[in-house]
């Protein structure tokens, strides 16, 4: 049996008023006794403090123990002393990317099946317009996609995020690619008979198409790169690897690369300064998550990572 002292970290938990605690983790020996073990045993005790809420950290101590970790690896003696700190309410990370997905999906079609809700009359559909919605469904396949990809492909290294996130995350689809995008795109100003379509590129039928292979093909390398993603993590692991296959001979994250062209392709074929302005922020942010996540691969994997391998954008950066 190992026994472990745990107190909280900072101010005192709400949750866990009865703080500091012995945890004892019979069977177990510090060489086979995990983290998990030790938020089970909480949790145990006190129900609403439950493991995906916990943040164990060593005594006096800012990193974070996964949860696979054992004690001996953490350093942790017996008669020991570990620290918890409450994240607040979590939510699962795929409850999360479902919500914020589903916006778009239902937005884009009331939208351009009742305009005289949003216009103040009807609005005679260009070649444009309908390729973007009722013959390609550019934003409705993506999102399909997006949740397909959710429910079936995606393996995640964390189960949840915090509760909050869900109204951040929601906003940036549901307001950006969802109710700005479409109100902009769907909008009298691209119909039928608008001078800013009638007689120029964007009512020319090779012109969309030429755009629809484009965005077809990235959508599919997208979808490749989060199947080749999936393949390097076992379920229920978190074990990484260096990616390897389609894509990511050039960049880390061939899926942000794929992702970004997609929606270049949208704001280049309508010119909207809502697709734009969603493209502009989309990709900042894909690039830090990038950087961030390069970097981490070139530390854990040191000379092993392909040297001239770049975070996102193939030859650049």
């Amino acid at each position: 049996m190992v026994s472990i002292n745990v107190s909280a970290a900072g101010k005192p938990i709400a949750l866990a008023r009865g703080l500091p605690m012995v945890v004892e983790l019979s069977g177990k020996q510090l060489e086979d006794a995990t983290v998990a073990d030790v938020k089970s045993a909480i949790a145990k005790k006190y129900p609403r403090f439950y493991s995906d809420r916990q943040k164990i950290t060593l005594k006096d101590s800012k990193s974070i123990l996964a949860d696979d970790v054992t004690l001996k690896v953490a350093g942790v003696a017996e008669g020991g002393e570990l620290s918890v700190k409450d994240l607040g309410p979590q939510m699962s990370w795929k409850t999360v990317f479902l919500v914020e997905y589903a916006g778009p999906l239902f937005i884009h079609p009331v939208i351009y099946y009742f305009p005289k809700i949003f216009y103040g009359g009807p609005v005679q559909h260009s070649m444009l317009q309908r390729y973007l919605h009722a013959r390609f469904s550019f934003v409705m396949l993506h999102f399909a996609k997006r949740e397909l990809e959710t429910l079936f492909v995606h393996r995640f290294s964390h189960a949840t995020m915090p509760l909050m996130n869900i109204f951040k995350n929601s906003a940036h689809y549901h307001l950006g690619s969802g109710l700005a995008l479409a109100y902009s795109i769907y909008s009298p100003v691209y119909g039928a008979t608008s001078p800013y379509i009638r007689g120029t590129v964007r009512n020319n039928p090779l012109y969309i198409q030429a755009g629809a292979v484009i965005w077809l093909f990235s959508e599919i390398s997208n979808l490749i790169t989060h199947i080749n993603l999936r393949t390097l993590r076992p379920a229920g692991s978190r074990k990484r690897a260096i990616p390897q296959g389609y894509g990511f001979n050039l960049v880390s994250f061939p899926n942000y690369f794929f992702e970004f062209l997609g929606w270049l392709v949208i704001a280049a074929l309508t010119g909207s300064y809502a697709a734009w302005i969603f493209l502009v922020i989309s990709t900042y942010q894909m690039y830090v998550w990038a950087i961030k996540k390069h970097r981490a691969y070139r530390k854990e994997f040191g000379s092993d990572y392909p040297r001239d391998r770049k975070a996102m954008f193939p030859f650049i950066a």
